[in-house]
C-alpha cells in the first residue's frame, strides 16, 4: 500500500461583507494530530500567524484522519505562505481569493471525472479501454492531466470539479485488488488525493459529489455563506435565505472576483434564492456548475436533472453550465428547451454549456457518436482533456479545451454578454 505525506487539498475561497477573504486549507494524517493548526503569513520566512481549529475527523473505513482549518481575515488578491501542523510538512502558498467585484482577468479550470493515475488507474498508454494493460507505471504524471495542471500552475486561480475523484470504487476492476476490498479503496484515494496535493494545495480547488462518490471529505473546507456584497435589500434577503438553505460540499454558492458560481443539488429552493440575489453590478458573470449533464452527445442526458434546473437557470440568465459524468469534452451554443438561442454567442438569453468530464480515469473516454444536434459546436474524445474558463472582462467569457498530454487548444471560443441588468429575470 502507497504510504504519503500529509496531503493538502480542497482549499476552498471565501469573502465576507468587509472584503476581506478567507481560505480553508486540509489535509490528512496517518495518526490524529495533537493540534489541528496553520501559521501563515504574507512571507515564507515569517510565518507570524497562527490558526487553529477542532475539526479533524474519520470514519470506520478510513485510515488516516481528514484536518481542516479555515483562515479568516485575509487580505483579497494577496500571496500567504501557510505550514499545517504535522512533523513532516513544508511550506507552500496560496493567493487569496479576490474581492467580489474585482475586475481583474483570471482563468479557471473545469476538471471533471479526474481518477488516480499509475497502477489502480489509468496511465499515459490510453488505449480507450475499459481497463489499461501497463502493470505499472511510475506516476511522474508527466502526461496526464494532473501534469498539465502543474506545468500551467500560474495560468489559473481556481480549479473546479463537480463530481468523481479517483475512481476509488472501481478497485475490483484490478484482479491484485480482489481480496483487499475496503483497505483498496482507501489505499486508491490515498494515492490520488498525494498526486492531486500539488495543485490543491497550491490553488482553490473547489469540489462537489459525483455517482463514484461513496465517501466525500470535502465538508469542513467548502465555503460558508457570507451576507450579500449588493446594496439592494432584495439582494441581501435572497442570499440571506440562500445561505440558510446552503449545503456544502452538495450545494452552496461563492463570489470570486466578476463572478459568482453557484453548485446546486436538490435544493431548488436555495437555487432560485441564491440566483436572486446576484448582482450583476458587482459580479456580472455567473456560472452553474454540477455532474449530470442535460445537454450532451453520444451519451443519455439527464432528463430529470434539465425539467427541475434549466427553466431556473434560464430565468436568472446564468451565463455558463460547467458539468462532467460524460468522459470527454464539449461545448453546445446557447440553448433552451432544446432551441437554440438566435443570438448565438452575442448576448443570448439561454446559457451555454459545456461538458469537460475527459480529465482521465479507469474506465476510459466515452464517445461523441455520430448523431449530434445542431447546436453542439464541439466534441472530443481522442485523448484526454479539460476545460478552461477566462473571464477576460465584464462582457467577454472565453472558453477553451486543453489537451492534457500537449496543453493544445482543441476549441476556444468567447461569450459575448452585455450585463445591463443589475437583477435578472427573464419570462
Amino acid at each position: 500500500m502507497v504510504r504519503f505525506p500529509p496531503s493538502k487539498l480542497g482549499n476552498g475561497p471565501e469573502a465576507d461583507v468587509n472584503g476581506q477573504a478567507a481560505m480553508s486549507i486540509g489535509w490528512n494524517t496517518y495518526d490524529p494530530p495533537s493540534e489541528v493548526c496553520v501559521q501563515y503569513g504574507t512571507s515564507p520566512d515569517a510565518l507570524s500567524l497562527q490558526q487553529c481549529s477542532g475539526s479533524s475527523m474519520t470514519y470506520d473505513t478510513s485510515r488516516t484522519t481528514a484536518n481542516a482549518v479555515t483562515l479568516s481575515g485575509l487580505a483579497p488578491a494577496t500571496t500567504y505562505y501557510y505550514k499545517v501542523s504535522s512533523t513532516n510538512s513544508t511550506v507552500k502558498h496560496f493567493f487569496s481569493p479576490r474581492a467580489p467585484g474585482d475586475k481583474t482577468p483570471f482563468a479557471v479550470n473545469a476538471v471533471i471525472d479526474l481518477g488516480v493515475y499509475g497502477v489502480d488507474g489509468f496511465t499515459i498508454q490510453n488505449d480507450m479501454s475499459k481497463r489499461d494493460l501497463i502493470p505499472h507505471i511510475q506516476p511522474a504524471l508527466n502526461h496526464t492531466t494532473i501534469g498539465r495542471l502543474a506545468t500551467t500552475i500560474d495560468d489559473y486561480e481556481l480549479v473546479l470539479h463537480p463530481g468523481d475523484f479517483a475512481y476509488a470504487d472501481d478497485w475490483y476492476l484490478k484482479q491484485k485488488n480482489a481480496l483487499h476490498g475496503a483497505k483498496a479503496f482507501q489505499a486508491i484515494l490515498e494515492n490520488f488525493y498525494d498526486q492531486l496535493a500539488p495543485i490543491a494545495g497550491r490553488k482553490p480547488y473547489m469540489v462537489g459529489p459525483g455517482n463514484h462518490e461513496a465517501l466525500l471529505r470535502f465538508g469542513p473546507t467548502m465555503p460558508t455563506a457570507f451576507a450579500s456584497t449588493s446594496a439592494d435589500e432584495a439582494a441581501r434577503v435572497n442570499a440571506n435565505k440562500a445561505r440558510m438553505l446552503a449545503r456544502p460540499p452538495f450545494w452552496f454558492s461563492f463570489e470570486y472576483g466578476m463572478r459568482a458560481l453557484r453548485r446546486a443539488g436538490q435544493q431548488l429552493e436555495f437555487l432560485e434564492a441564491d440566483l436572486a440575489s446576484v448582482d450583476r453590478a458587482v459580479t456580472p458573470w455567473v456560472i452553474v456548475s454540477g455532474h449530470r449533464p442535460w445537454y450532451t452527445t453520444g451519451s443519455e442526458p439527464c432528463k430529470p436533472c434539465q425539467a427541475a434546473f434549466e427553466p431556473l437557470l434560464y430565468k436568472y440568465g446564468v451565463d455558463l453550465g460547467v458539468f462532467g459524468h460524460v468522459h470527454n469534452s464539449q461545448r453546445f451554443q446557447p440553448v433552451y428547451a432544446g432551441r437554440p438561442d438566435p443570438n448565438g454567442l452575442a448576448d443570448p438569453k439561454a446559457p451555454m454549456y459545456i461538458v469537460a468530464g475527459g480529465a482521465g480515469n479507469i474506465e476510459g473516454l466515452s464517445g461523441v457518436g455520430t448523431k449530434r444536434p445542431a447546436f453542439s459546436a464541439f466534441a472530443y474524445a481522442d485523448d484526454f482533456s479539460y476545460g478552461q474558463v477566462s473571464f477576460l472582462d465584464a462582457n467577454r467569457l472565453r472558453v477553451d479545451f486543453i489537451r492534457s498530454a500537449t496543453g493544445e487548444t482543441l476549441d476556444t471560443s468567447v461569450l459575448y454578454k452585455s450585463h445591463t441588468e443589475r437583477f435578472v429575470v427573464q419570462a
